[in-house]
């Protein structure tokens, strides 16, 4: 089955003083750059949703969708550009920051999804949710859409008001650190550099 997969890099990164943290460079790559070669093999359709720099993210050669809410909604402004504009049945959503995707994570997803005949499956670890990463049918755009007009933007709590199951991981945890600091970003350089 086809996979359509949107790449959030919309955010504020308020805790990296508002740089756009998809283009940080990680091993001298931006950590865009990284994600999206952990896709390629995953996905038949790659989306970029982003708010600036705008011809820097072109440059990757993908779709940028924008979003088009005039406040700050937080990520489901992304899963709603995702949903509105995939090419495909299935949306994968990833951050732009967590550059060790695992390799079988749109398949994993897929698999529990069908099997739970679910409408999303998030992915979990070590007892932990991570709703940014999800693979959900195109069909929930409609409840998303409903669930915005009321003022709500919390991922889990839309997700959850649906056929819901969640994908243990735990066996990759590490791949959904998020690097949500320059602290984290060095600590990250460091350990590659001596692994």
């Amino acid at each position: 089955m086809a996979i359509s997969c949107i790449i959030l890099s919309g955010g504020r990164a308020t805790r990296m003083g508002g740089v756009d943290k998809g283009l940080v460079a990680l091993q001298r790559k931006p950590l865009i750059q990284h994600v999206i070669g952990r896709l390629t093999p995953q996905v038949d359709e790659i989306l970029i949703n982003a708010n600036r720099e705008i011809a820097q993210y072109q440059s990757f050669t993908y779709p940028v969708l924008q979003d088009s809410h005039e406040n700050f909604i937080g990520p489901l402004a992304g899963f709603s550009l995702g949903l509105q504009y995939a090419k495909y049945d299935y949306l994968l959503t990833v951050p732009c920051d967590s550059p060790f995707l695992p390799h079988d994570l749109a398949q994993r997803l897929l698999d529990a999804l069908i099997a739970h005949d679910a409408d999303i499956a998030v992915a979990s670890s070590d007892g932990n949710v991570h709703p940014v990463f999800c693979l959900c049918k195109k069909s929930v755009l409609l409840s998303l859409t409903a669930y915005l007009k009321t003022g709500e933007r919390r991922v889990s709590s839309w997700q959850k008001s649906l056929a819901y199951t969640e994908v243990d991981f735990s066996d990759c945890s590490e791949a959904f650190t998020n690097l949500n600091t320059f602290e984290d970003l060095a600590a990250l350089e460091l350990k590659l550099r001596h692994a």
